[in-house]
């Protein structure tokens, strides 16, 4: 009887070319949900395809943090990711959410009506003043 002997199945060797890197980035981004170190490790999967040392040189970042950061393991911050991004030649893309139709947009955390930050006030003797530049005087 003979030995079937498998090997593990790394996909950083069937990603040859930018366009099947992107497809791959696509279809893990849909499937991760908010799952941040899926999206890593994906992107992990791709800097190994094109060369870890060198999207690491590109990305200013060392080799070793690199394969840290998109290990899976971890979440790496955004400002790595669009390193890496840009290392890969790469481009995020904003689109609306054809699910959450039933928004309308509006009074959501991102509207500025909503943001404290635009319009905190500061306060002093003889009132207060809001930073966006108006006054707001307290009688």
């Amino acid at each position: 009887m003979t030995r079937t002997r498998t090997t593990r199945y790394d996909v950083a060797e069937h990603l040859r070319t930018p366009k099947e890197m992107a497809a791959y980035l696509e279809a893990c981004l849909e499937e991760a949900g908010d799952d941040a170190a899926f999206i890593a490790k994906a992107l992990g999967d791709v800097a190994r395809a094109k060369g870890m040392a060198g999207v690491a040189r590109w990305a200013g970042l060392s080799r070793e943090s690199l394969y840290k950061a998109l290990s899976g393991r971890r979440s790496p911050s955004f400002d790595t990711v669009l390193r890496v991004m840009a290392a890969l030649q790469l481009r995020l893309r904003v689109q609306s959410d054809a699910r959450s139709s039933g928004r309308s947009g509006r009074g959501d955390a991102c509207s500025p009506r909503n943001s404290r930050s635009r319009k905190s006030r500061v306060s002093g003797r003889g009132g207060s003043r809001q930073l966006d530049g108006r006054s707001d005087a307290v009688p």
